[in-house]
């Protein structure tokens, strides 16, 4: 699509949607399916509130997990119908679903009601009983055989007890898979990330066109780290929201840590930040501690001033804004910054081509050669004592992206002071620019005779 953009349809694989009521374990399966703990697990109902998608492996076979959260079909409640949009939306796009009961409470009148729903969806159901943790309690299934949906397959999700087995079943049920496109090492993974109620997740759905991920007015909805693969302009990007991250002080509540830890988690795994502001609040001291998170984890970074809507005319030019987040982010300087509105999906174009930008500069490598020019140069406009010896750079090459890294071969190389490092710096990003991207500089001592010349 030219002016939006599509969910990546994964026509390699089978898309498999796991749902059933609260607290049956639905996101204890998905964990063990996709071999790594991506969703949230406790035993409280209504962790999982977004669609989450990982990938599952069994004897060469792939699939498309999809984790929901608990199925309420007959809730008005706001947040629990927003959550039941969530789960449908995952249903209508899956190749198979799994319906998770819980075998100990046996058939609930919930389960009943979520059955109904299955069976007009026209969509292949397989029945999990999970919590199966012996073989004892496997003649006791027989009364979920009343669900109409067929024999109930028995595991524990928790222990691994029958995956192997409910695989098998699932695989002989799954479509065939279409030959797999290839797929590119350079897509960017996009992690939006700020305090609560900045818009995040408003955002993700302003850019995708629909609502992918779940949004309320009250903050913290967002918990789990949600993936979204999308085609925008003809171009492919992976969306990570995350939860809102607050203040060390106000995060009290188990649950609330362990989503802010999968927040930050999400850094180490994209390539490009979207530090999110509001607008209406301005910037915060909590915004200037989450936007550290980025430049400390190395991710090329784009700031986005949301809700830009909601500033009245003429009360503040953007300009200004500019330069008070300038003031304010000084370790951002590198970042550009855009202006958005997720409620009227206004700036969407234009972040996108900061984020090409910036994802396109933290890959670019730079000839050795030039980088020590560069430097030495640098050093001939301002030169460096250190204890009476003048600091001397034998050589520099660029030895990582993401972020841009260099090694400075020196004679002194434990011994410069940060201002100093920070100066060299900028006569790199004077001469390479890389938008977006923080600079890391990694001193050596130099080597060869004129190294050992040089450490006289």
């Amino acid at each position: 699509m030219s002016g939006s953009a599509a969910l990546a349809s994964d026509i390699a694989r089978p898309i498999i949607a796991i749902v059933g009521r609260p607290n049956v374990g639905k996101s204890s399966l998905f964990n063990r399916l996709i071999g790594r703990r991506r969703a949230l697990v406790r035993d409280v109902p209504g962790v999982t509130r977004d669609r989450l998608y990982g990938q599952v492996e069994f004897e060469r076979w792939r699939a498309t997990a999809v984790d929901t959260g608990g199925f309420d079909p007959g809730s008005v409640e706001p947040l629990v119908e927003g959550v039941r949009r969530q789960i449908l939306v995952a249903v209508d796009e899956a190749d198979l679903v799994l319906m998770v009961v819980d075998a100990w409470d046996g058939v609930t009148a919930l389960d009943e009601e979520i059955a109904r729903v299955l069976r007009r969806s026209g969509r292949p159901v397989v029945l999990i009983a999970n919590k199966v943790d012996a073989a004892g309690q496997e003649p006791a299934l027989s009364e979920f055989y009343r669900l109409g949906l067929g024999e109930p397959v028995a595991v524990s999700a928790e222990h691994g007890r029958g995956v192997a087995e409910m695989l098998e079943t699932v695989r002989a049920r799954c479509p065939r898979p279409a030959p797999a496109p290839a797929a590119s090492a350079e897509t960017p993974h996009i992690a939006v990330i700020g305090r609560p109620n900045v818009g995040k997740s408003s955002l993700v759905n302003a850019i995708i066109g629909a609502e992918r991920v779940l949004v309320h007015s009250e903050p913290g909805t967002t918990r789990d780290a949600v993936d979204t693969t999308l085609v925008y302009r003809d171009r492919p990007y992976v969306l990570i929201d995350t939860a809102g991250i607050r203040r060390k002080g106000r995060v009290s509540e188990p649950l609330e840590k362990l989503a802010v830890v999968m927040a930050l988690k999400s850094l180490e795994r994209c390539q490009v930040a979207l530090v999110m502001l509001d607008a209406s609040e301005g910037l915060t001291a909590q915004d200037a501690h989450i936007a550290g998170y980025a430049d400390a984890a190395g991710r090329a970074s784009v700031i986005v001033v949301n809700k830009w809507d909601l500033v009245p005319p003429g009360m503040v030019r953007k300009a200004e804004v500019v330069d008070q987040i300038r003031d304010r982010l000084p370790f951002l300087g590198y970042a550009p910054i855009c202006f958005t509105s997720a409620t009227r999906a206004e700036g969407v174009a234009e972040l996108f081509e900061a984020i090409d930008t910036v994802a396109a500069e933290a890959r670019r490598r730079v000839p050795a050669p030039a980088v020590t020019a560069t430097l030495q140069q640098a050093l001939g406009r301002r030169p460096m004592s250190i204890a009476g010896v003048p600091l001397t750079i034998q050589s520099a090459n660029q030895v990582a992206t993401g972020p841009p890294t260099f090694a400075v071969r020196v004679n002194k190389p434990g011994e410069i002071h940060f201002s100093y490092e920070r100066y060299l710096i900028n006569a790199l990003r004077r001469a390479f620019a890389f938008t977006g991207s923080p600079i890391r500089l990694s001193f050596r001592r130099a080597v060869g005779p004129r190294g050992r010349r040089l450490r006289r």
